[in-house]
């Protein structure tokens, strides 16, 4: 079976990229901009502009993991607060549906990363993060809501 050239290169590079994060584990970075017919590799960390466009594919949740004062104090539009410093984090993770898609943030990127090796733990399969947190959407001038849940 012959494929379409660019087809066969989309294909190579998502092979290429699944393959390097299998060999690195859940911290692989993915350096490529999210394609529109998938998502992000599971534990990839986007760029702000590259999350701003994942986070927008159908189904997708945004989970902020900061504490309910950080999320009050502005979040992105359409998050759900999940505090990652919670007792009951591990609970509200188990909770949610392990085959829907998650595009998670913190502050910085680093509670995050945590949640993303939790819930791949949990087996969550498609879970990536906002590689500099909120500050770096906020430089990037992405829209953020104010208050609670």
């Amino acid at each position: 079976m012959r494929m379409h050239p660019t087809r066969s290169l989309t294909s190579l590079i998502s092979a290429i990229a699944l393959a390097m994060a299998a060999v690195t584990g859940i911290s692989a970075c993915s350096s490529s901009s999210p394609s529109s017919s998938s998502s992000p590799a599971a534990g990839a960390h986007l760029t702000a502009s590259d999350f701003s466009t994942a986070m927008k594919a159908p189904g997708t949740v945004v989970l902020d993991v900061r504490t309910p004062a950080e999320f009050a104090s502005g979040h992105l539009p359409q998050a759900k607060n999940i505090d990652i410093e919670g007792s009951d984090f591990a609970a509200k993770i188990a909770a949610l549906d392990k085959s829907t898609t998650y595009a998670v943030y913190c502050r910085s990127g680093n509670r995050s990363g945590v949640a993303m090796e939790q819930m791949a733990a949990a087996q969550f399969t498609h879970v990536y993060d906002l590689a500099g947190g909120i500050g770096a959407w906020q430089t990037m001038g992405g829209p953020m809501s104010m208050g609670g849940q």
